[in-house]
């Protein structure tokens, strides 16, 4: 199936996009830098971990948008769209917003944002339903260019950089080997907690998973 059918299909099956249906199409957003330079880095946890979602659900990359990557997706009977910023991470924010006024998603009800998080180690996810940037400036770029804090978050732990290591170069290195084995079991955690969120709120899926 074409991907104009598929949005008609999702329109007819789940109404005007304003509408008021609990039942509305997600947009799962995974936050990283784009090109292969920045692929594998800890800063792409949360575009990494779309990723495999996406190969999860067997879906591809149909749309590609100058600032965004989108992927139609069902999850849990419910039409989905999964995608990946273009923009670098600063600037995220703009893909966030162009998708969001483009599918005319609801931020509060129907959009999740996955990025990585300094804050949780290695190994730890937390799922949250509004609140700051805590110092990452793509979800901070988010919230300014919606204008909104009340949009939910998959936070991804990367942990902390060693003493003496810089922030910056730490946030845009690789995972060491014994590092990214840890974080191939964390992508399987997101996918899961990402599929509990839409098939049974996000209120059910902390209880779950924090």
């Amino acid at each position: 199936m074409g991907w104009r059918p598929l949005l008609t299909m999702v329109a007819r099956l789940w109404g005007h996009p304003n509408s008021e249906r609990d039942e509305a199409m997600k947009l799962i957003v995974g936050l990283g830098n784009p090109g292969r330079k920045y692929a594998g880095t800890r800063h792409n946890a949360g575009a990494r971990c779309v990723l495999h979602l996406a190969r999860v659900l067997g879906t591809e990359w149909r749309r590609r948008y100058p600032l965004a990557l989108v992927a139609p997706a069902t999850i849990a009977d419910r039409p989905a769209l999964l995608a990946r910023n273009r923009t670098f991470m600063n600037e995220s924010g703009r893909a966030v917003a162009f998708l969001v006024e483009r599918y005319g998603v609801n931020p509060q009800r129907d959009l999740l944002v996955v990025h990585d998080d300094l804050d949780l180690p290695l190994g730890t996810i937390r799922l949250r339903g509004q609140g700051s940037s805590g110092g990452h400036k793509g979800v901070a770029s988010t919230i300014a260019l919606l204008g909104t804090q009340q949009f939910s978050r998959i936070r991804v732990g990367i942990g902390r950089p060693p003493p003496g290591v810089d922030v910056v170069e730490y946030v845009l290195s690789s995972f060491d080997p014994p590092e990214e084995a840890a974080f191939q079991g964390v992508m399987e955690q997101v996918a899961e907690s990402i599929k509990a969120i839409v098939s049974e709120g996000l209120e059910g899926a902390m209880n779950r998973f924090n």
